[in-house]
């Protein structure tokens, strides 16, 4: 009884969650007279398993008091049920099965625009919120506090923090010149003329030499900042170039973008199997400044 008391005071104690719910007869078709019915649950912790709080979804079990459980709580406690000690894991629940199936949740950016809705069994993993353009992307200047859709983002970026060298035509070269002083994170934005698309040059000092990678400020959505880019680095006679043909994306610019993620290839191979341009040190200016040149071309279009 111990326990039960203690889940009790722990479902109490727990926020409850608002997000518009609705249960559909999904698939199903309203002919004559007929009228396809939905409602609308108020509350999304109803469920949840009532044990470890998480989402409920298939296979759901009860016992013989109509107490309920997911799959893998039904082996933490045992297989005994802790609100009245009756076996629990044997019996499906068929009924809260089918309405979990049916329900279906607003994306999570459905305040600021998408209109999807996503089968509640797969909330946490859907392919929608992966890709969705409304994905929240936050202004790239160290100050600013601005976050808001890709399109509001680079509208506020025009008007706020544009400078005359910060600009970059598709197709054309555009001199990229960074500061870096000791292992500091540098970077430089880029914005296509007007309040097109952001573009980060990123630079880092790691132990092999200068890191620099090129990332798009932009959702994960299929169209939506497709770009490809040509980076040239030169000192004298020697010439580093870094190609990728298709730009990483990004929603905040952070070291955990950045060189981390990704293992150090030398400079002087090339293709596709380096996600970032390796400058060693012995091929720098005496100057902190990294002067390079970069060409942003739309994915699609010829060189």
């Amino acid at each position: 009884m111990e326990n039960i008391t203690n889940n009790s005071e722990r479902s109490l104690d727990r926020p409850k969650r608002q997000r518009p719910v609705s249960m559909e007869n999904v698939g199903g078709t309203a002919s004559g007279s007929e009228v396809a019915r939905s409602a609308t649950l108020l509350e999304l912790d109803l469920l949840d398993c009532p044990i470890c709080y998480h989402k409920l979804g298939a296979p759901i079990y009860q016992c013989d008091n109509g107490h309920i459980a997911c799959s893998s709580c039904c082996k933490k406690v045992k297989y005994k049920c802790p609100y009245c000690s009756l076996r629990i894991g044997f019996f499906r629940s068929r009924i809260l099965e089918k309405i979990v199936e049916a329900v279906v949740v607003s994306c999570p950016n459905a305040k600021y625009g998408c209109t999807e809705k996503i089968p509640y069994d797969n909330e946490s993993e859907s392919a929608h919120e992966r890709v969705c353009e409304f994905t929240l992307c936050y202004c790239p200047e160290p100050e600013c506090k601005y976050t808001g859709v890709y399109t509001d983002l680079y509208r506020h970026y025009h008007a706020e923090h544009k400078t005359d060298h910060s600009w970059f035509k598709c197709g054309e070269y555009n001199n990229a010149w960074l500061h870096f002083t000791g292992e500091k994170l540098s970077f430089l934005v880029l914005q296509e003329y007007e309040d097109g698309p952001l573009v980060v040059v990123q630079c880092s000092m790691e132990s092999h030499g200068i890191c620099v990678t090129v990332n798009c400020i932009a959702p994960c959505a299929p169209g939506v900042g497709e770009f490809s880019c040509h980076l040239i680095y030169r000192n004298g006679s020697e010439k580093i170039t870094f190609e990728s043909k298709k730009m990483n994306k990004i929603q905040k610019v952070s070291p955990e973008n950045h060189v981390a993620n990704y293992k150090p290839i030398p400079y002087y191979l090339r293709g596709e199997a380096s996600n970032f341009m390796s400058i060693p040190y012995y091929l720098l200016d005496e100057a902190s400044i990294l002067k390079m040149q970069i060409c942003i071309r739309r994915s699609g279009e010829e060189v």
